[in-house]
């Protein structure tokens, strides 16, 4: 079985990652972009509508 994964990217420097939803904050909870530390709202570095329906669901 596939892990279930979110697509991010950072807002800021563009850094796209995936990452499982179970390992990230509520999309309303501060993240912070591993590459330059940004800090914005978790559903802010999801990069489509679906991973935040995903992270909202999963995580």
């Amino acid at each position: 079985m596939d892990e279930t994964t979110v697509q991010l990217l950072c807002p800021e420097c563009a850094k796209d990652w995936q990452v499982s939803p179970g390992e990230l904050p509520d999309p309303a909870e501060m993240f912070h972009c591993p590459n330059c530390h940004a800090s914005r709202r978790t559903a802010e570095f999801t990069r489509t509508d679906r991973d935040l329906q995903t992270l909202k669901q999963l995580g």
